[in-house]
């Protein structure tokens, strides 16, 4: 048979019933008892070492009697290869086998083949098997960089000795060290960019994550491709790390190997993700316990995953220093120093693109050059990096940083020029935050490192989500990213000092874990630093300004009535100016952007940039009136309906209906759209749906023209609800002659592949629901998602007047989950609320919705407490 018709079978694949049946299962139940007797071993002993040996031997002996069970010809040999291959087996990893074959399988050998594959799937095993002559696996193995390093593990389970050394001897003379340390660190960075080159992460992969097992492998294996060794204790004796750091990798590595043994053991699969739902869990096992209720009281997962981040950042900076100085034996250059230029007088060389120091103890004999190093490396963006005795030395050396370092002049103005640096700011703090200078520097900062977030938008720890806010704020001066954010782009551009957002971005949430409110904790932290680095007293109060508002440009977007004047007014009152405008748009876009990829979508940057440019307008000293806005977006609306060749009175029925709160809460674009689709069916008799892509890029905007009725909001989310879309917006409006003009923002993930498709069944469905006057159905039980159910959220309501006491704000957070708003709808309708507006926040998990409504008796103080009450249930529901 050909080897691409008998290569690789997955786990997972559909076989045949086993020829052995009586052998599969006796070694089946074989299998699971020695299995469950390691198990249990282990959950005495923890060694976990000891257990992923002993469960390779188990396994060696099973597959062992079904190799000879099969009776396959002398010249064949049965390979472990991969993790199984290295000697390790973990409770629930798959167990790759290579089936080595002397020759092409003739007929009765390919039936026996067969029966040995249904025979080790019968076992109950995950097994990844592949099978091939000598010459096929090195043919694949040239073509494919995974099966040879597969075949660098690979180790002889049974069969033919002198067929496997035959491989062995041929696979070492065609491999190639160099161009096999070139793309393992090729797969390595792409493996890295995946993980957005954190290991910080609040669910970190101790398997694939940077600074886990498979960086650890990596070196082992281009170690062992190079010849130059095969454990950590060669390494050392090669001359290639120190004895110290040789022991600190063992010990790392059996940290990591521990935490997914009980990874696999506690989810009974093979699960290399420490998710919140198991952390817990995982930590217990470890002894860990969670502190006594109180201020600042930390949860067991959260000593277990600060252990965790230390580790892998040992791993990172051990990393840095095998990779280089294996690089230097594989790819030998003349050494040639030439001196760097810095301040610290005569402290560096570069050498062959990277620095390097001149005397094993510069940084002992000139502590500045902790920071120079750094300063050096943003000045000179053709610096690769720094050898591996610099990193080496720089990561012992970061305990020289003391209160009498921090306090030196000369070393504030370093730290000052790191900020101020036009290139290489973000990958400069991202080092020092490594190798601990940052924290050391910033004492507060240092509580920081590896702090967990238990919410449900934050994906990052606080200081590496500080890393990305500051990424983001650097993207936006990035001619090559001007595409992502042309706005923010445009802004940063002519904005003075841009440096000192970053200040902003480092400090604004530096005080989180300390109990009382972060942003007002962090403003006395972002003040003592402004001071104490000589910051004027303008650039101070920016600083601290923007600290103390970070949450607030957000807040007032989302949750607040842009079309309202007073509320315009008020945070015009708050920003004052337009530098202090437009330094928080940026950082607020910077920091939404960097809590999660999933929290940021086009509806909240089009509320921010509203806010900002109705903002502008009025600092500008424009006032912020509803008869301007009304005429100028009339005016508007009316250019772009001549567009499309309407009458020019076609408007004028339709808009004589509308009152000036309709004009107001309407985009131009808006207005012009649905004017043209309504202008000829005013006083249908049938319900009117029309929907089209939003304007701003995401789902699909839905307008609905019918006569008005009690229950028309929860029908319409009844809908949705069905369908599974997301409504991000709701704007509610009734005519004066009675009919309710609705406008709906409304996502799903199928919008983009099939809207026109879509469109046209909404527009057919929703008609028919809003035409019926069937019962409305109770709405959707959804299960809670993973996260909410790890972090629970208590339902919130809360209901106040607005400033003018003509309505009532209902504001309500709660965990996110289908037909939430369904539920809330159906409330109101019972109690007959009138519903004006609805602003929809989606923060992760976590929704924060508030709606504008009004009411015949919400006046009652007691119909108030009952619609509280039964809100709530709705939520908890």
């Amino acid at each position: 048979m050909p080897a691409a018709q008998r290569d690789e079978t997955q786990p997972g694949t559909a076989h045949p019933e086993t020829a052995h049946p009586e052998i599969g299962i006796a070694l089946r139940q074989k299998l699971k008892a020695e299995r469950q007797a390691l198990f249990d071993r282990f959950r005495r002993d923890d060694r976990p070492e000891k257990l992923l040996r002993s469960l390779r031997r188990c396994v060696d002996g099973i597959l062992g009697e079904a190799w000879r069970a099969a009776r396959l010809p002398a010249n064949t040999a049965l390979v472990a290869v991969g993790g199984y291959g290295r000697g390790e087996l973990f409770p629930y990893s798959d167990v790759d086998v290579l089936v080595l074959l002397g020759a092409a399988p003739d007929a009765i050998t390919q039936a026996k083949l067969e029966s040995l594959v249904q025979l080790l799937w019968d076992l109950g095993l995950e097994i990844g098997h592949s099978i091939r002559t000598v010459d096929e696996c090195l043919l694949e193995s040239a073509a494919d960089i995974t099966v040879q390093t597969s075949l660098l593990e690979a180790r002889l389970v049974t069969g033919d000795t002198a067929l496997f050394a035959q491989l062995q001897t041929r696979y070492r003379a065609a491999l190639d060290p160099q161009a096999f340390f070139q793309a393992k660190t090729a797969e390595m960075r792409l493996r890295h960019a995946k993980y957005e080159y954190t290991a910080f992460a609040l669910e970190p992969n101790c398997k694939e994550s940077p600074g886990a097992l498979r960086d650890l492998q990596v070196i082992l294996w281009v170690a062992k491709a190079a010849g130059l060794a095969n454990s950590w204790g060669q390494l050392a004796t090669r001359g290639l790390i120190t004895r110290v750091e040789a022991r600190q990798l063992m010990e790392k590595e059996r940290a990591f190997k521990d935490i997914r043994v009980r990874l696999h053991l506690q989810t009974k699969r093979r699960e290399d993700r420490l998710l919140f739902d198991v952390q817990t869990a995982i930590a217990e096992s470890f002894g860990l316990a969670s502190d006594p209720p109180g201020p600042g009281a930390r949860r067991a997962s959260e000593y277990l995953m600060q252990r965790y981040y230390w580790a892998a950042k040992t791993v990172t900076q051990l990393n840095t220093i095998l990779l280089q100085n294996i690089e230097a034996r594989l790819f030998p250059q003349p050494s040639v120093p030439r001196p760097l230029s810095s301040s610290c007088g005569g402290c560096f060389n570069e050498v062959n693109g990277f620095i390097d120091i001149v005397r094993d103890d510069t940084f002992e004999t000139t502590p500045s050059a902790v920071l120079e190093i750094f300063v050096a490396m943003t000045e000179r963006p053709d610096i690769k990096g720094m050898t591996a005795r610099t990193t080496r030395a720089l990561w012992h050396a970061r305990n020289l940083i003391d209160d009498d370092f921090r306090a030196d002049p000369a070393n504030k103005a370093r730290f000052l020029r790191i900020l101020k640096a036009p290139v290489g700011l973000v990958h400069a703090l991202r080092r020092m935050n490594e190798f601990g200078v940052l924290g050391r520097y910033l004492p507060n900062f240092r509580n920081i490192v590896g702090q967990m977030q238990h919410d449900l938008f934050h994906v990052y720890t606080v200081d590496q989500h500080i890393m990305m806010v500051v990424r983001n704020l650097r993207r936006f001066t990035m001619s090559e990213h001007a595409h992502e954010y042309p706005f923010c782009s445009a802004l940063i551009a002519n904005f003075r000092d841009r440096w000192l957002l970053y200040v902003a971005a480092l400090f604004h949430d530096i005080a989180k874990g300390r109990g009382g409110d972060h942003s007002e904790l962090g403003k006395t932290d972002a003040f003592a630093f402004c001071r104490e680095h000589g910051l004027s007293e303008e650039d101070t109060e920016l600083v601290v300004f923007l600290v103390e508002q970070h949450l607030t440009m957000s807040q007032v977007a989302q949750k607040q009535d842009l079309s309202d004047p007073d509320v315009i007014a008020a945070f015009a009152g708050v920003v004052k100016d337009e530098r202090h405008l437009t330094a928080l748009y940026l950082l607020t876009v910077a920091d939404i952007r960097g809590t999660s990829p999933k929290v940021w979508n086009a509806w909240k940057a089009k509320l921010l940039e509203d806010l900002y440019r109705i903002t502008l307008r009025v600092l500008g000293g424009e006032p912020h009136s509803a008869d301007r806005e009304l005429r100028m977006r009339q005016q508007e609306a009316l250019a772009t309906l001549r567009l499309f060749g309407l009458p020019a009175n076609a408007h004028e029925a339709l808009w004589d209906q509308l009152d000036v709160v309709y004009f107001l809460r309407h985009d131009a674009s808006d207005i012009a759209w649905q004017t043209r689709c309504l202008h000829d069916k005013l006083g249908s008799g049938r319900p009117v749906v029309k929907a089209r892509l939003a304007p701003i890029g995401e789902g699909l905007q839905v307008t609905v023209y019918v006569k008005d009725q009690p229950d028309l909001f929860a029908r319409i989310c009844s809908y949705f609800d069905r369908k599974n879309f997301s409504i991000l917006d709701a704007k509610i409006h009734t005519t004066r002659d009675g009919y309710a003009l609705d406008t709906f923002l409304v996502t799903d993930a199928t919008f983009a592949k099939h809207y026109r498709d879509i469109i046209s069944l909404i527009e057919h469905e929703l008609c028919e629901v809003l035409a019926s006057t069937a019962p409305l159905g109770a709405p959707t039980r959804s299960r809670l998602s993973r996260l909410s159910r790890h972090f629970p959220i208590t339902p919130t309501v809360d209901m106040r007047p607005d400033e003018r006491g003509q309505n009532y704000l209902l504001s309500i957070a709660a965990h996110d989950r289908t037909g939430l708003l369904y539920a809330i709808a159906n409330v109101l309708t019972r109690y007959r609320i009138n519903l004006h507006t609805a602003k929809i926040m989606t923060l992760g998990e976590r929704v924060e919705d508030v709606f504008l409504i009004d009411g015949p008796n919400l006046n009652n103080p007691r119909v108030q407490v009952q619609l509280e009450t039964e809100l709530l249930d709705a939520l908890s529901n």
